[in-house]
């Protein structure tokens, strides 16, 4: 059982460490030295900030801007004097966020009209950079992030009501960066890897997509023209969540499992996503499978501690049939996971039938959304810190013949 359960969480840092930010940078910037000539200015936005910054070679940084999630930036960079280093809030946007977006455009306007500008941005960005269009203040862009949040919408829709309300997002920068010369490197944490939806497109403008939302925030919404993007302006995605998951799957092959990555997206619903994954496992017993995506957790009025990877984990707990030896392992790849310290958990058909042993109810632990609270007192919790990337989250399930 242990050597199963170690051989899970082997293949979730494998699947780190393939989309690592500094080997994904340093990777692109290496293998097309000649699009990456000169020097420039760093703006490194996202969870991944610090880790795709290192990943540029110390010749070519002029200076820049930092900014990241609370604790997802080292003394080390915070100290380095070529650099402006900013902590925000994520994933409910804060007056962090605010004063980060302002303190962006300050940095930018400050900068030669000419200035070479490399962007690393990653995931996180929306939350942790901001600023709001007229008539929208930073208790209304609070309140909406919430409600959208706990009622589940999914990402692209959450960055599509962002972008409509923000002056920077779906390209609004190109405002201020005027004839600058750009390049930007993404790592990916949206479905299909759409530079609009990574970061909420702060250099990507995108089409006014139309979301539901309650009439108290949707009437304050007034479209805006975005300027137009330079023809030099060059992008590409450095990693990804297929990355990520082959990464795994070529470590599970190694260690001489039978591997099956699934291509379908794994979102929706947590319980739900938890139950699909059990079964297909038992239908395919004796292979490894690997998912990627991002799921959705309703949540109760007066929610615990958790975030969707260990509420998976949980549901896929109580799924499991008792009888059979399963494995699963849900975490997200950025090193954390929801209101929690840990990034996902890993179960087995006896987590239940352990907790119950020592006088926990799961369901209810399920039905609060308190799934940390839960193994936090069993067991089974992943705790990565910061990884230094950001491309989703990884389910990986095993039950053996």
């Amino acid at each position: 059982m242990n050597s199963i359960k170690n051989d899970l969480k082997t293949l979730f840092f494998a699947a780190i460490d393939a989309v690592a930010g500094d080997k994904a940078v340093a990777r692109e910037i290496n293998e097309y030295s000649d699009v990456y000539q000169g020097r420039f200015h760093i703006i490194a936005i996202g969870k991944a900030a610090e880790s795709m910054l290192r990943g540029v070679p110390e010749d070519k940084i002029i200076n820049g801007i930092v900014i990241s999630k609370h604790g997802h930036l080292s003394e080390s960079i915070k100290q380095d004097q070529r650099f402006v280093c900013l902590e925000s809030d994520h994933p409910v946007p804060k007056q962090a966020s605010i004063e980060a977006g302002y303190t962006l455009l300050d940095y930018i306007n400050s900068l030669p009209v000419d200035a070479p500008c490399l962007f690393l941005i990653s995931g996180g960005a929306s939350a942790l950079v901001e600023v709001l269009q007229d008539d929208w203040s930073l208790d209304d862009l609070s309140e909406l992030t919430q409600y959208l949040l706990a009622n589940a919408y999914p990402i692209d829709k959450i960055n599509a009501v962002r972008r409509q309300i923000s002056r920077i997002k779906g390209g609004g920068l190109w405002r201020y960066l005027g004839d600058r010369p750009v390049k930007c490197l993404l790592i990916s944490d949206v479905p299909d890897d759409n530079p609009e939806d990574i970061g909420s497109g702060l250099l990507f403008p995108a089409q006014t997509k139309s979301v539901n939302i309650p009439q108290k925030w949707a009437k304050k919404i007034v479209v805006s023209n975005t300027p137009q993007v330079p023809q030099s302006f060059q992008s590409k995605i450095v990693a990804s969540l297929s990355v990520g998951k082959m990464g795994a799957a070529d470590k599970a092959i190694e260690l001489g499992y039978q591997v099956s990555v699934i291509p379908d997206f794994l979102e929706g619903d947590a319980e739900e996503a938890a139950r699909n994954c059990v079964t297909q496992a038992k239908q395919q017993a004796g292979t490894l499978l690997i998912w990627g995506g991002e799921t959705t957790v309703h949540l109760p009025e007066k929610p615990g501690r958790g975030g969707r990877n260990q509420h998976l984990a949980l549901a896929a707990a109580l799924a499991i049939p008792g009888e059979a030896e399963y494995y699963l392992l849900a975490a997200g790849t950025d090193g954390s996971d929801g209101n929690s310290e840990a990034t996902g958990a890993l179960v087995s058909n006896k987590t239940v039938s352990d907790a119950k042993a020592k006088g926990l109810n799961p369901d209810d632990f399920l039905e609060n959304a308190d799934s940390a609270r839960f193994f936090e007192k069993m067991g089974g919790q992943i705790l990565t810190g910061a990884t230094g990337t950001n491309v989703m989250d990884l389910v990986l399930v095993y039950s053996p013949k």
